[in-house]
């Protein structure tokens, strides 16, 4: 399916970042961080930015809690994912967090819907810096800052910008730090002696073991929110009022038809040939896709970890295998969440 997102507007989906098993031991054994140039910044600012950006997100944003972050997506009109966010209030600015590869063609498709309201969209990516952390990273991030979250999706925020505390993922403790450049440079300098920098794909990889879906250019516009577990994860309020593909998401909701999810799994392949957008396909039927590779990324292991849109019926019986019925085959692992019975 073709995106509605202008190819022209939007960037190459990075390659997976080489990460060592070093890198990995400093998240799982110590504490580490990354710089993560894969997501961009939206920033929503003027009176009337919460009640616009509520009227076209999938969550709530009009009530947006002082100390809390959410999950929100964009759809079409046809209730097929555009972009995935987390977003959050600072100061009078609400924050969009967005893979960077869709961020342009996002923000200007939003823009094109503001209309008279008083709400202005700007790309403040250049502005920030976005950091992730894990690991053993409380007692070096207690130098910094003042307080830390003590729940998930919960942030505190500073001069030095704002502090999230993530899903854990593999065990370990995550937190988001996005703020000022400068700022957040500084102050990471003082965290060099107790934590290790590792790639950005590292934080990729924990992003999938916490079963979090990120909607890229690859995937922007094949997945209704529940497909990506959104309804699961809190990134669909169904309470809330209208907004584009809306009818869509609330009827495959109430009336029993997601017959499709997102499965946490492992494949025996080359990071070089497992890509967001790969056709995934069943040993019982060679013949049409079953699903489709979401995120990817090398895991400690060996192989890939991936997040995977797959039919509910092909992980019952038979083999699920990727890009062709010959393929390698996934070997499914368990989620950290619990995924409603569908019927």
């Amino acid at each position: 399916m073709n995106s509605p997102l202008d190819p022209a507007s939007t960037l190459s989906a990075p390659a997976l970042a080489p990460v060592t098993a070093a890198d990995f031991d400093a998240v799982l054994k110590g504490g580490a961080y990354a710089i993560l140039p894969q997501f961009g910044v939206i920033d929503a600012t003027g009176d009337d930015a919460s009640s616009f950006l509520h009227s076209q997100l999938t969550n709530d944003v009009q009530h947006l809690e002082v100390a809390g972050a959410r999950l929100a997506g964009y759809c079409s009109p046809k209730g097929r994912l555009l972009a995935s966010f987390l977003t959050w209030k600072t100061g009078d600015t609400i924050r969009l967090l967005i893979s960077k590869d869709v961020q342009a063609a996002v923000q200007k498709r939003l823009s094109m819907f503001v209309l008279r309201a008083k709400a202005r969209l700007t790309d403040d990516s250049d502005k920030l810096l976005v950091v992730g952390l894990a690991g053993d990273v409380r007692g070096a991030l207690a130098s910094v800052f003042d307080a830390l979250p003590d729940g998930v999706h919960v942030k505190v925020d500073d001069p030095s910008g704002t502090l999230i505390r993530m899903p854990d993922a593999a065990g370990v403790l995550r937190y988001l730090w996005v703020g000022p450049k400068e700022a957040v440079q500084a102050r990471l300098a003082k965290l060099d002696y107790a934590v290790k920098r590792v790639p950005p794909a590292v934080w990729d990889w924990l992003d999938i073991r916490a079963g979090e879906p990120r909607i890229t250019q690859a995937v922007s516009e094949q997945f209704v929110p529940q497909m990506v577990n959104y309804d699961v994860l809190g990134g669909v309020n169904f309470r809330k009022g209208c907004y584009p593909g809306q009818e869509i998401v609330a009827r495959s909701q109430y009336r029993g038809t997601i017959k499709r999810r997102t499965a946490l799994a492992n494949v025996a392949a080359s990071p070089d040939i497992v890509h967001a957008g790969t056709e995934l396909f069943h040993s019982d039927d060679p013949g049409q896709p079953c699903g489709m590779v979401v995120n990817a990324a090398a895991a400690p292991e060996g192989g890939v970890d991936l997040l995977a849109e797959i039919k509910l019926a092909a992980l019952e019986t038979g083999s699920v295998h990727l890009g062709a019925a010959d393929g390698p085959v996934l070997r499914v692992l368990p989620l950290p969440y619990a995924l409603p019975a569908e019927v």
